[in-house]
């Protein structure tokens, strides 16, 4: 049963706020070209400059997540399609954790562990994908008592998570959008 906003963390309803502000100026008509303003000086960020995909490809991110991810033009475009809708920290926690497990020395990954977590898992991290909706009490339990001693494996439950979360949630709406429709016209 529905709790209402009370029983919602407070990283979530700030978080809820921040979107709320950020919708309200991007509703707001400019007058002019020159009215426009980007809040906290962000600039629009494009697709890398990578080749642009077949169709053939294009066509086959709308049934695998993991082809267009491994795709540079696919993964540039997705990341901008999610930061249109203010929702690219799921994403953004999936790269920090495949850069996470390319690393060699036992130091170097326990800051980056460090560093994930503080970003992304603890509660009120700049970019929570904590326990607002993408992970479970569970998860972030088993992902806390991980980082005792990092290891590669250490944010893998958290990562198969948020990995489903955007194939259930965000591909879909990706697929549906204008960036990919133009994509494969």
């Amino acid at each position: 049963m529905c709790k209402g906003l009370a029983a919602l963390p407070h990283s979530c309803l700030e978080r809820a706020k921040e979107i709320k502000i950020k919708l309200g100026i991007l509703l707001q008509k400019p007058d002019s070209v020159g009215d426009l303003v980007i809040p906290y000086n962000e600039k629009p960020e494009k697709p890398a400059k990578t080749q642009k995909p077949s169709l053939d490809e294009a066509l086959q991110w709308r049934d695998s997540l993991d082809k267009l991810l491994q795709n540079n033009y696919g993964l540039a475009s997705f990341k901008s399609f999610l930061k249109s809708e203010f929702s690219e920290e799921n994403l953004e926690f999936w790269i920090a954790c495949e850069d996470y497990k390319k690393i060699k020395s036992p130091a170097k990954m326990a800051e980056k562990a460090k560093q994930i977590y503080e970003e992304f898992i603890q509660t009120e991290a700049p970019k929570e994908v904590g326990l607002c909706v993408n992970i479970d009490h569970f998860t972030k339990d088993i992902t806390m008592k991980n980082l005792v001693e990092p290891s590669l494996s250490s944010f893998d439950m958290a990562q198969k998570r948020i990995h489903a979360l955007m194939e259930k949630d965000s591909l879909p709406r990706f697929v549906r959008s204008e960036f990919y429709q133009e994509l494969i016209k």
